[in-house]
């Protein structure tokens, strides 16, 4: 705690960011080194003060948060190869990603990203409530910066609640050295209750959903979403009265007690965003199944056909090519990010609807990738796979071993390029290559509307069982992702129903770093991770195709890790910093 509070009085290295994507917030200015008088004297410089703290929000579900720095950069994964959606890298120094899922996660040598960078920019946001009321800023922009910052303190509280459960408060309060630092952790509740209150006053200040050059900027529906988000997280299982904890931490942890009323507010919580009337799915299913999922990852390129629709909050970032160089093969430069694991291939259904393990569905073992899902297209690059390589589009991606109508498999092939025979393709554009020159837009939603109406529809079926409601939710989901027909099975129980949302949030929310988050609030995180994890090996020797899976990694899961540990050289420097269980 103590090393996270040191004072910042300078903005340093505030980036100007210059691209051709359209001009936004973000591209306000460029500062360095300038004191706090300085800073808070000038309308410009304070607005750049408080976009810099906007710069953070995405770290802890960025692709490649588990990198080797912070001197040296190999490309490598983050949330999703922390969990069983991708492989990670092997890399020489032991990341966060494989600590996780091999079991071995150790406070001494654990990333503390997510307990640095949230008290940092939070001591910046008590700096700049501090001199905002003597700036030169017109007051109804004092009000509005207000309230953005206060969103940003408490979005920045809810990373800290998500991986250590309660987590000291320390308000307004500006720590420098010498100060006597409380260090005391606050109770799971009091954190959420925090949270939750800010949220509700910073959405009276806000618009809705700020638009032109504002759109980056915190609205009040992002206010409420975010409180939705957290809330949803208190009603479910790992902190809603859950034996996980020891009696040391239970108030720590989460609710001592269950409480069915905590799902309720979690409900009223998401319909508030509902009801704002202002969101809603970007569905383009004309020209081919799903192309609205795939569009709303790379809005700007099409602001004029509503794409934004459903984009709550973003990550703002220039035009560039970096997750073409995370994500993409080799033959285009890229890799690193992840590679996707069968498992998460086969939880893909089928176009109809069926999952791949129904008789009905149609699946064809000797055919797997035809007519699944649309959203798994959008997802996934399998054998044969079209990308654009350099400034030739449409070219197949050779992850098969051996030789197919004389191509032979090359440096993309499984065991080479890939060790699951897969590579992640969510969010990549289609007219980009990491060997081309073009840059494409690399923003991206932090909240979504997808995400609130699955939320909702976790929630309702949670309080009141699968209503026609819940159904609603869902299938605007499914029709938005092209699936045909979109429709639900009718009758199903509220357990049937709890499998289905679970399943679309697998699916809908894959590699937004979700997924690592919901096996651990729904407690399966000891069914999930602890599977051999597998690939598909694919052997073309002319018109002749084999299928073989192949197992990859061993998954190992340790209780402990349902909550991140809290860094060693935090723990003991504070003493009454107590640390979660069982490390």
């Amino acid at each position: 705690m103590k090393k996270i509070i040191y004072p910042i009085l300078l903005i340093s290295g505030m980036w100007l960011l210059a691209s051709c994507e359209s001009k936004d917030f973000l591209d306000e200015t460029e500062t360095t080194d300038l004191d706090a008088m300085t800073v808070f004297s000038d309308s410009t410089y304070t607005t750049a003060f408080l976009t810099d703290i906007y710069t953070g929000i995405g770290f802890a579900s960025e692709f490649d948060r588990f990198n080797d720095g912070p001197f040296s950069y190999t490309p490598s994964g983050g949330p999703q190869t922390a969990c069983d959606e991708a492989e990670p890298r092997q890399l020489a120094k032991i990341t966060t990603d494989i600590q996780f899922i091999t079991g071995t996660v150790n406070p001494v040598i654990i990333s503390d990203d997510s307990w640095n960078k949230p008290y940092e920019n939070i001591r910046k946001v008590n700096q700049f409530l501090k001199h905002l009321p003597d700036t030169p800023l017109t007051e109804g922009k004092k009000r509005t910066y207000a309230a953005e910052a206060r969103f940003l303190r408490a979005w920045y509280y809810s990373v800290l609640l998500r991986h250590y459960g309660g987590v000291p408060l320390i308000g307004d309060t500006i720590y420098t050295y010498g100060d006597d630092i409380n260090s005391v952790r606050n109770t799971y509740a009091e954190c959420v209750d925090y949270i939750v209150s800010e949220c509700d006053a910073a959405a009276k200040d806000l618009p809705v959903q700020p638009s032109g050059r504002e759109r980056g900027r915190v609205g009040a529906g992002a206010c409420k979403s975010l409180k939705a988000r957290v809330l949803l997280f208190g009603a479910s299982p790992l902190f809603n009265g859950s034996d996980y904890a020891p009696e040391t931490h239970k108030t720590l942890l989460g609710y001592p007690e269950y409480s069915l009323d905590r799902w309720r507010l979690a409900l009223e919580a998401a319909e508030e965003v509902i009801g704002l009337g202002v969101y809603s799915l970007y569905v383009d299913n004309d020209e081919e199944p799903g192309r609205g999922f795939y569009r709303i990852f790379l809005a700007s390129d099409w602001t004029t056909q509503g794409t934004f629709s459903g984009n709550i909050l973003e990550k703002k970032a220039p035009h560039g090519q970096g997750r073409e160089r995370l994500f993409q093969p080799p033959s285009r430069n890229g890799g690193g990010g992840g590679w996707i694991y069968q498992e998460l291939v086969d939880a893909f259904d089928m176009k109809n609807g069926k999952p791949i393990t129904d008789p009905e569905s149609g699946y064809d073992p000797a055919n797997p990738y035809a007519n699944r899902d649309p959203r798994f297209y959008n997802t996934v690059t399998y054998d044969q796979s079209v990308l654009r390589n350099g400034d030739i589009e449409n070219v197949p991606v050779n992850i098969f071993l051996g030789n197919y109508n004389g191509t032979p498999s090359g440096q993309d092939a499984v065991h080479t390029g890939t060790p699951t025979g897969y590579y992640i393709k969510k969010m990549l554009h289609r007219a980009c290559a990491a060997n081309f020159w073009i840059g494409v837009p690399q923003s991206r939603p932090l909240l979504r509307y997808a995400e609130v109406l699955l939320n909702y529809a976790e929630a309702k079926n949670e309080y009141e069982g699968p209503t026609a409601e819940v159904y609603s939710a869902l299938e605007a989901i499914r029709e938005r992702a092209g699936m045909d027909p979109f429709t639900l099975p009718s009758g199903l129980s509220q357990d049937e129903m709890r499998e289905v949302i679970r399943h679309e949030r697998r699916i809908e929310l894959a590699f937004e770093g979700f997924r690592f988050w919901d096996v651990r609030r729904w407690m399966i995180a000891e069914q999930t991770e602890t599977q051999m994890m597998t690939g598909m090996e694919v052997i073309r020797d002319g018109d002749n195709v084999e299928y073989n899976r192949f197992n990859v990694r061993k998954h190992v899961f340790r209780k402990a890790t349902y909550f991140w540990p809290i860094p060693y050289k935090e723990v003991a420097k504070s003493p009454e910093l107590v640390q979660n269980p069982y490390y």
